[in-house]
């Protein structure tokens, strides 16, 4: 018995790929060819949730607006390194070969993320009531 020759294997996977594609690429041509292209002021205006769109879009931020974003990812970051190290906790002795190196471990990372919490407040980048930029 032959078996399938290995690039033929992916066959049913670019016939998935291909059928995909043409289905997109048919609904939009067809689309185009069907609708009605009537451009109005009003259908090429701005909206944005129901709200008559009032201003210049480019208005500017205050900086503290991305600094609670950087700190956010920062913060979301830590706990993506301390759930898998929460997880084998109790196999890290077996792995590492030390009784408390997991503990001391977290407890100096931690150390840096306390640091830079005291650097936050220090700078008072969360005291809002500094920031006279959108007034």
């Amino acid at each position: 018995m032959n078996p399938i020759p290995y690039p033929w294997q992916y066959l049913p996977l670019l016939m998935q790929i291909v059928v995909a594609f043409g289905l997109g690429t048919s609904m939009i041509v067809g689309s185009w060819f069907i609708g009605r292209h009537r451009n109005s002021k009003t259908k090429l205006a701005a909206y944005e949730c129901g709200v008559e769109a009032v201003g210049d879009a480019r208005g500017r931020f205050s900086v503290r607006f991305y600094m609670v974003a950087m700190l956010f990812i920062l913060f979301d970051v830590e706990a993506v390194f301390m759930m898998p190290w929460a997880v084998i906790y109790r196999k890290l002795p077996a792995i590492t070969g030390s009784r408390f190196f997991g503990f001391w471990e977290m407890i100096v990372y931690l150390g840096f993320v306390a640091v830079g919490i005291f650097y936050i407040v220090r700078k008072g980048i969360l005291d809002w009531s500094l920031d006279k930029a959108d007034l």
